[in-house]
């Protein structure tokens, strides 16, 4: 490191790399005016490398995959006119049905729900290369770098067959049968996707009936895309039989980033009982309860969820009304 004069600082590279933590923090107390942004595609690099140097130093912010509405707008079809998704679950009784745009929403939309939201997308649309590289290196270069995964088929087995079981129940016994390793290995496993960005899990809403699922958590995909490429599967969303769980996966992670980008502080469940009855989402905020029930076409709302808990407000979203 070479101070040039009170305000730059020449930082070697191979320092950085080693210690970006020490260096962050040499920049933050010698250049109190200045703000240093720090960024990187594993959010595990970055805690391993920087938690300690920058304590009470630094904020942390996540960036995640574009919101639709950033997509549309990256696209140039409409500007931005905020969480569209988040706010009409929260601030309207009954969602609208179809509406007709000067664009495809349809279309746009079942191309989402096959190649997903990262950026790299918006100007290499249908770019199947780039996801494979993605989950082929960045999403295990990283993990493996940082000593995190000791057998890298058997994660990548487990990868898979989460991307096969989207808005399903996680068995962790069954996992660990099928993959032939413990279930400490599957729970560790998880915990490592969910802390890398690549998966996240919904805990069930309990009320106080032992009818009620309490054990088992749901698994999503924070990217279609990436979900998509793990399972080799890129075709049109009217040639598959998953299309329904896509749809499910891409409303929540939605109101996912929705949510994190507004700060409204909701807790997000699902609830289902032993009999099957079911909604998809649920958000908990102090004495607010919202229930969200996804479906790719319109159907009657559940009168389960409304029985058991009178005070909730429940709302349905599909194909036709997520965006009104």
């Amino acid at each position: 490191m070479i101070p040039l004069d009170r305000k730059i600082i020449v930082i070697d590279e191979s320092h950085l790399l080693k210690d970006p933590g020490r260096v962050a923090k040499i920049f933050f107390d010698q250049i109190p005016n200045k703000k240093l942004i720090l960024t990187g595609s594993s959010s595990f690099r970055i805690k391993n490398k920087t938690a300690e140097s920058l304590a009470c130093r630094k904020i942390e912010y996540y960036l995640y995959p574009l919101t639709f509405i950033e997509y549309l707008n990256q696209k140039g079809i409409l500007p931005i006119k905020g969480f569209q998704i988040l706010e009409n679950v929260i601030n309207k009784e009954n969602l609208e049905e179809k509406k007709y745009y000067s664009f495809d929403l349809e279309g746009v939309l079942d191309n989402v729900l096959v190649f997903g939201l990262y950026p790299a997308l918006v100007n290499q649309p249908n770019d199947t290369l780039y996801l494979k590289n993605l989950a082929d290196s960045v999403v295990f270069k990283d993990l493996l770098d940082l000593s995190l995964l000791e057998n890298t088929k058997v994660a990548k087995d487990l990868l898979i067959l989460l991307a096969y079981q989207i808005g399903n129940l996680v068995n962790y016994s069954e996992l660990a049968n099928k993959l032939r390793v413990d279930e400490r290995t599957i729970k560790r496993y998880l915990q490592i996707f969910e802390q890398s960005f690549i998966i996240f899990t919904l805990p069930p809403y309990l009320g106080k009936k032992r009818d009620e699922i309490a054990k088992m958590r749901k698994v999503y995909f924070y990217d279609l895309g990436l979900r998509n490429s793990l399972i080799d599967n890129f075709k049109s969303v009217n040639l598959r039989v998953d299309e329904g769980a896509l749809f499910e996966n891409f409303i929540i992670v939605e109101i996912l980033k929705e949510h994190y980008y507004s700060g409204l502080g909701f807790n997000f469940y699902f609830w289902r009982t032993k009999q099957g009855a079911e909604v998809d989402l649920v958000l908990k905020k102090d004495d607010q309860l919202i229930g969200v029930e996804i479906k790719t076409h319109q159907k009657k709302l559940s009168k389960a969820f409304k029985n058991r808990f009178p005070q909730a407000k429940l709302v349905a979203i599909n194909k036709e009304n997520f965006y009104n």
